[in-house]
């Protein structure tokens, strides 16, 4: 795979205000940060690349974080690819695990792979459209070819002190949990993504900051150049921890508008000026501004109905916005239904609640559904539903609601 033409270039930064905000808006860490000024302000062309294992289905804000930088960079003129980790995804990267995660089938990664273009697309152009469209590969075109003496060769560059580093995997030595030697595979394998696409520049999540290294190392050795590695922070999730489907609290960039705007509702108080300052493009001083009304007296409400307003339009029209917003107002100040929902035609085999909500698709499994029922989150007619084992006595046009945002009408 060859490297962009030299004799292309890219827009040069020389604006310091635009240059910063590259540099550091959502940044931790850029090295090295002499060589990404230099090649910015010179308007040297680029290559570079995101990584991303498809484990889950969706795409999140957090994702949208980087993804946001490199349509920045996408539009100066570098060249930008998304890399789906289809091969690596069948391992799993060990990063900040406790215990070896589960091998994904080929059948699994590519079921959860499908949309990930169609998503990423809601930030990215990759349109013929655009003077500078970005690009879609997977990993498995060159792992998947790679012979036992190739990886022998491939491993020889690192040595198992250099594995050991990793905080999870002292961790796990420490507390007698095992260390699985295909782990230590997966950074090297990382790490030859950017040799084979030759890339000038590698983005990725703070916690991918040793895999990134790897191939930093791997690109001088093979390739004889210097990559340059930019980390950035962690949107958290709307409750504070790590952003999780598993936890509930993530905001997918493809969900529908009310159920995007209702979980950005949910947000901590604590987190509005972070999904300001990294979620949108509100300025510093907007964010300054915003964080000292609260201080003297601004109900934060207010400010996350702009903050959701803002969001959801974003990611599908300000008419969404609109119709998102008055939805809510509908269903949570004035505690009314809402005024158009789906329906769902009640089945002989519906028999329990577990049956109604994944028959109805308020949610995807048995499991979420088990967990939304034991959270107290499902309720019939606005009545709790208290357990599993519960006798359901369902009337035709009797409302289904799933947690605090999903409704569908019941039709016998």
């Amino acid at each position: 795979m060859k490297k962009s033409s030299k004799n292309q270039s890219a827009h040069s930064v020389t604006n310091k205000q635009q240059l910063d905000d590259i540099m550091t808006r959502g940044v931790i860490d850029i090295i090295p940060l002499t060589l990404f000024q230099k090649k910015l302000k010179a308007g040297e062309r680029m290559k570079i690349y995101l990584g991303v294992d498809p484990t889950g289905p969706d795409i999140h804000l957090g994702h949208a974080v980087i993804l946001r930088k490199l349509r920045q960079l996408q539009d100066l003129g570098h060249e930008i690819v998304l890399l789906i980790g289809d091969f690596t995804a069948r391992i799993g990267d060990p990063t900040d695990k406790e215990a070896a995660r589960v091998t994904m089938t080929p059948a699994q990664v590519n079921a959860n792979a499908k949309g990930y273009k169609e998503q990423a697309a809601k930030i990215l152009d990759f349109s013929t459209k655009h003077e500078n469209p970005a690009r879609l590969e997977f990993n498995s075109k060159w792992l998947d070819k790679m012979s036992f003496q190739d990886v022998m060769e491939l491993a020889a560059n690192f040595t198992v002190q250099q594995m050991m580093e990793r905080d999870m995997f002292e961790k796990r030595m420490a507390d007698g949990k095992p260390i699985y030697v295909h782990e230590f595979f997966y950074p090297m394998m990382q790490g030859w993504d950017s040799v084979v696409m030759d890339v000038d520049m590698e983005v990725g999540g703070n916690d991918q900051l040793f895999n990134m290294l790897t191939g930093r190392t791997l690109q001088k050795v093979v390739n004889g150049t210097e990559k340059v590695v930019m980390t950035f922070e962690f949107l958290a999730g709307t409750d504070g921890r790590k952003m999780s489907k598993s936890y509930g609290n993530d905001v997918g960039v493809a969900d529908e508008p009310f159920d995007m705007y209702g979980k950005l509702m949910s947000l901590d108080d604590s987190l509005i000026t972070q999904y300001m300052r990294l979620a949108t493009d509100a300025s510093t001083e907007e964010v300054d501004e915003v964080e000292a009304e609260m201080i003297a007296g601004a109900h934060p409400r207010d400010v996350k109905m702009q903050l959701a307003h803002q969001i959801v339009s974003m990611y599908h029209s300000e008419k969404d916005a609109d119709a998102a917003q008055e939805e809510f107002v509908n269903v949570f100040q004035k505690k009314n239904t809402p005024a158009e929902m789906g329906v769902y035609v009640v089945r002989t085999s519906d028999v329990s609640i577990i049956d109604l909500l994944v028959g109805s698709g308020l949610v995807k499994s048995k499991s979420e559904a088990r967990r939304l029922v034991e959270q107290g989150g499902a309720r019939i007619n606005d009545k709790k539903v208290g357990s599993i084992d519960e006798e359901l006595d369902v009337s035709n046009g009797d409302t289904l609601q799933a947690g605090k945002r999903k409704f569908i009408t019941l039709k016998k």
